[in-house]
């Protein structure tokens, strides 16, 4: 049986609540600030590194189809992986 996938949106909304809830207190640290934090929305599990990558490898590696949200440790901004970015002019 497959999995459900959930929503690029559903996926941005539980992994906040997972980072504000049970994830931010552990990882905001002076050493961490400006590092990706990357959370497997559907358990709970994250992994820190420079840029990502290495987290992401990680976690997909435990659960192959796991559905992942990244953010940058102490700014309010997130990356919604595979998603497309576009500059809005000014």
């Amino acid at each position: 049986m497959e999995a459900i996938r959930l929503s690029p949106e559903e996926v941005g909304l539980r992994g906040e609540a997972l980072y504000e809830q049970k994830i931010r207190a552990d990882v905001e640290t002076e050493a961490n600030i400006g590092k990706m934090v990357i959370i497997d929305v559907e358990t709970g599990e994250y992994e820190v590194d420079e840029r990502g990558l290495v987290s992401a490898q990680n976690l997909q590696s435990r659960h192959p189809n796991a559905a992942l949200y990244g953010k940058r440790i102490g700014y309010d901004v997130a990356v919604a992986l595979g998603g497309v970015m576009r500059r809005i002019a000014r």
